[in-house]
């Protein structure tokens, strides 16, 4: 049976830290649980989204934010991927009865 991976891309607008106005970041939540700022991959949504589907993620949905005050932007890009199959489980060795003999 094929399984999924999940993953999330957040591209999110958001103050400068530099007070010279606004910044885009973007961040991956990988199946794993990992967050990871991936800003310095690109700085458009395609970029990261054409990186994503490199590496074999597909876009099922994406969903966009507008509860957030002001200029804020929260935008979420839903992938998923087939999950690699597991290993099959290691065999034992078995060897035969040996007897020592004196």
């Amino acid at each position: 049976m094929l399984k999924w991976e999940y993953a999330l891309l957040v591209r999110r607008r958001q103050a400068a830290t530099n007070d010279l106005g606004w910044e885009v970041v973007f961040v991956w939540y990988g199946p794993d649980g990992s967050m990871v700022d991936v800003t310095p991959y690109g700085d458009t949504s395609l970029a990261h989204l054409n990186r994503a589907g490199d590496q074999g993620w597909e876009l099922v949905a994406m969903s966009e934010d507008p509860s957030l005050p002001g200029n804020h932007e929260l935008h979420r890009y839903h992938l998923k991927r087939p999950k690699p199959a597991d290993p099959p489980p290691r065999q034992r060795m078995r060897g035969g009865r040996r007897t020592i003999s004196g």
